[in-house]
């Protein structure tokens, strides 16, 4: 496994995630999942933030993020678990329950080119690929969404120009190659990338391989492979 690198330096753009301690639920009814996407936009206005794509899932969730500065990915991703803690444990009377994510969040460097292009898609059709949709664009909690809640995070414009018809792009299914890919860097939390600049942008982030993890310690996103579709990423 990899040591979770602690520098974030602006101007990359970075695969983040997070799921929920245990077998919780993050987002049940829907008006969960819209003040998500509400604290998303109020994070924006706190930390200047650029938002690429989104997809909230019921127990976990997936941002794509390209800071300009220094640090604002941790300030921005540290007052949005915060602020979203105190108010699942709020709206669940669990104050001071225990924990309600995992673990701290893990970001990955993503390469701007084709390599973003796949974790971009991965990213969108997570409920396509959970069953939970019979395309990915019908699911309200993502950046895909056709109604997006307009009081939700603003979307900047992506680095280079996407696919023609991006909905039917994310909507085919990905390759064997690409998944397994992406689920690697997401393990690992090595920078996503080809071999130059991952080897680069190790050495920018501190990035390093560690020994096996503690006993008993889940994996942040574990293989797929007999997990029920709820779990799936």
């Amino acid at each position: 496994m990899a040591r979770r690198h602690r520098i974030a330096p602006g101007g990359f753009v970075y695969h983040v995630m997070n799921r929920a301690a245990g077998r919780l639920v993050l987002f049940e009814p829907s008006s969960d999942y819209t003040a998500f996407e509400r604290l998303m936009s109020r994070a924006q206005r706190r930390i200047d933030m650029r938002i690429l794509a989104y997809c909230l899932m019921p127990n976990h969730w997936h941002l794509l993020l390209w800071p300009e500065r220094d640090r604002a990915l941790s300030r921005f991703m540290h007052w949005l678990e915060t602020i979203h803690t105190s108010h699942w444990k709020l709206e669940r009377e669990r104050t001071g329950r225990g924990a309600v994510y995992q673990s701290r969040f893990k970001s990955i460097p993503v390469q701007t080119d084709d390599h973003l292009l796949t974790v971009w898609r991965y990213v969108e059709r997570n409920p396509l690929r959970a069953n939970l949709v019979a395309s990915a664009d019908l699911w309200r909690w993502s950046s895909l969404a056709k109604n997006r809640d307009p009081y939700g995070p603003t979307l900047a414009i992506s680095p280079f120009a996407l696919p023609p018809d991006w909905r039917a792009y994310v909507n085919r299914p990905q390759t064997d190659a690409e998944l397994e890919a992406v689920r690697s860097a997401i393990r690992t939390g090595e920078p996503f990338g080809d071999v130059d600049w991952r080897a680069t942008t190790r050495a920018t982030i501190g990035w390093r391989r560690r020994g096996r993890p503690k006993k008993g310690v889940r994996p942040l996103f574990p293989d797929e492979k007999g997990v029920r579709p709820l779990f799936q990423t």
